[in-house]
């Protein structure tokens, strides 16, 4: 394939080149399928005769797979070109990339960009990946303005070889290097803090922190040079700054996650001085090109002149000059300890994953004896106390030697199940602390084991049936103070807000509702608002306990999927969330289920009693829709065109409860 011809790959119509690089070439191009487009990145013929760039290429994309976060640019498909050409597919970002753009004294974007960047950051680490090219170049922004961390090209994964970022290829941006990458030692997650360092005050200020003429005086001034003043309208970043470019990696943050609370206080703790402020631009120094031109020079040194930063780094230190010590391993066994109570840490970079490799034949770093404490922690309860007795701590250090080992990974699932029980138990019995801070670690816990969200998911669901019995308890005793603190003191269960509401509506017509609880409880029939207590919400979790006991079948809902397939009530929230797509006649048959059961009358409302409830998102069935002869439901207040035999995705079941 010539240079000057596009690539055959089936399903995707390449239009133009967007990008090159020594290994590969970046296309726009439109898949078919989707009518989308995309971003090809397809592996050049002189690369594939390299192995070290082969598995360079296949390392970059496992990294990017094993990385779904909202602020990381994802990968859609994996192939071959009809040329036998490795490529994969990822999102097209037309928005351009962070070097673009002026964000000097915009402090709250420098913080937007900062609280996208960090969390995603913290979720790689966690999964034992290391970016190790952090810079302006690499945050691009999607078609909502959401900056998306690009290109892990270099990046270090566990449990791959350390020679596919070696061998005369790019190990890294001078201009945003840390002074152990740029002698060519090992780096750790601290390394991407630094890199963020050195964009945070790019973004502040408008210029880099050093200022060279070329890539090797660069990392020479990362490794040698004092951490530069901010500007006096800046101050207050100071302290941020000086942690998170701190020359050595046991001086700086911890973690990403560490970094983002520091943010948050830092915002705090500036008050209204953390607006826009007007940044001084210093005047060009020894006649060198504007900061971003230099940026864009030292990128394209990169790739030569890194392998010589390290040499020259290897040869007397810089021939004899001074130099500031860093870590001698700044792996996980050299990091910082965690404070109790702390989320786990990351797995080193460089450690065997379970995910492609083979778990460790040996215990290394007596990684034994904690486990063997976590294990005999958890059959005695102690999860979370004595402090340096618990299985969390003993588990938190058996991390640190060796995330991966297949019993690490065990006990932590059962340290997970026992987090949850403890969180459920807790609050059944209305120690809400203590179930506040079981949920907490059971979050920590399954982020850090790479959960997709599911298990907390049911969780939550599994708290929420905790927390009614609770509410009952004290809605039987007619305990107000106590069923307001109950909600009160709940508020970090995260629950949605039509479920909050429901519960809320509870406990504010107690009063009313004396004798009926149980009643109440069981049928979780809740008020839309609290204002108008009789147009009430029916949710999908109701719904399923009347299709359960009556086996009614189900309408049909809106026009087919993408993948086709048929939609119906079950295919849309969860049980917490308002029933939907369900026809006119589903309404009906539910209210009149409903009235039999609760020895109460349920109707569905009229247009005028629909139209008080306009602002919430779901709209009801009409009561002059249940014999079918209404053709409009009403939404947002106004009247539509409607097949009262079918269901719809915004149109629910509303009830009015007369008597």
């Amino acid at each position: 394939m010539s240079s000057n011809e596009h690539p055959q790959i089936d399903g995707y119509r390449i239009l133009r080149v967007i990008g090159h690089g020594g290994m590969s070439i970046v296309y726009l191009a439109e898949q078919a399928s989707l009518g989308r487009k995309v971003a090809l990145k397809v592996m050049l013929p002189e690369a594939l005769a390299d192995e070290v760039s082969r598995a360079r290429f296949e390392n970059e994309a496992r990294t990017i797979a094993r990385l779904e976060h909202p602020h990381i640019v994802g990968i859609h498909e994996v192939g071959r070109t009809a040329d036998g050409l490795p490529f994969y597919s990822m999102p097209y970002l037309s928005r351009g990339h962070l070097a673009q753009r002026s964000l000097r004294g915009d402090q709250q974007k420098a913080a937007m960009i900062l609280r996208a960047l960090l969390p995603a950051l913290d979720y790689a680490h966690v999964r034992g990946v290391v970016h190790r090219d952090v810079k302006a170049e690499n945050v691009l922004f999607d078609d909502a303005e959401r900056p998306q961390l690009a290109d892990f090209g270099i990046a270090l994964r566990r449990g791959s070889n350390p020679r596919l970022t070696s061998a005369g290829l790019a190990v890294g941006s001078t201009a945003y290097m840390p002074p152990e990458q740029a002698r060519g030692g090992e780096v750790d997650r601290r390394a991407d803090l630094y890199s963020i360092g050195v964009l945070t005050w790019e973004m502040l200020t408008g210029r880099l922190p050093y200022n060279a003429g070329d890539a090797l005086s660069m990392a020479i001034k990362h490794v040698q040079d004092p951490i530069p003043r901010l500007p006096a309208v800046l101050k207050h970043w100071q302290g941020f700054l000086d942690r998170a470019l701190a020359k050595r990696p046991a001086d700086r943050f911890t973690s990403a996650q560490e970094m983002l609370d520091a943010l948050d206080e830092l915002e705090k703790r500036a008050g209204k001085a953390f607006g826009f402020v007007d940044v001084p631009v210093p005047a060009a120094e020894d006649g060198l090109p504007a900061p971003r031109a230099r940026a864009a020079r030292w990128a394209a040194y990169a790739a030569g002149a890194a392998a010589l930063v390290a040499l020259a780094f290897g040869a007397q230190q810089f021939m004899g000059g001074r130099d500031t010590p860093t870590d001698a391993s700044p792996t996980v066994a050299s990091a910082p300890p965690a404070v109790a109570g702390d989320a786990l840490p990351a797995p080193a970079a460089g450690a065997q994953t379970g995910l492609f490799d083979a778990p460790p034949a040996t215990d290394a770093g007596g990684i034994g004896a904690y486990l063997a404490n976590a294990e005999q922690q958890l059959r005695e309860g102690h999860l979370l106390a004595p402090p340096n007795g618990n299985a969390w701590d003993s588990l938190d250090a058996a991390w640190r030697v060796d995330a991966t080992h297949p019993q690490s990974q065990m006990l932590t699932a059962r340290l997970f199940d026992a987090l949850a029980e403890l969180a459920e138990r807790s609050l059944r019995s209305g120690n809400l602390d203590e179930a506040r801070i079981a949920f907490e670690r059971a979050r920590q816990l399954d982020a850090r084991r790479g959960g997709d969200g599911s298990a907390i998911a049911l969780l939550r669901k599994r708290l929420d049936g905790a927390l009614v019995a609770r509410l009952d308890t004290l809605v039987a005793k007619q305990d107000r103070a106590g069923a307001d603190a109950l909600l009160a003191g709940t508020r970090w269960l995260g629950l949605e807000a039509v479920r909050s509401q429901a519960l809320q509506a509870r406990v504010s017509g107690m009063s009313k509702t004396a004798g009926t609880t149980s009643t109440v409880a069981t049928t979780k029939v809740t008020p839309a608002t609290a204002s108008n207590a009789d147009v009430r919400t029916i949710s999908r979790g109701d719904y399923a306990r009347f299709v359960a006991e009556t086996s009614r079948a189900s309408a049909e809902c809106g026009r087919k999927g993408l993948f086709g397939g048929r939609r119906d009530w079950k295919s849309v929230g969860n049980d917490a969330s308002p029933v939907v797509c369900v026809s006119a006649a589903d309404a009906q048959a539910y209210a009149t289920w409903l009235s039999s059961r609760d020895k109460r009358r349920y109707r569905l409302p009229s247009a005028g009693e629909l139209r008080t409830q306009a602002t919430t998102p779901v709209s009801g069935w009409l009561t002059l829709c249940a014999d079918g002869a209404c053709r409009q439901r009403m939404a947002s207040g106004k009247a539509r065109a409607l097949d009262a035999s079918r269901g719809y995705a915004d149109i629910g079941i509303r009830l009015v409860r007369e008597g």
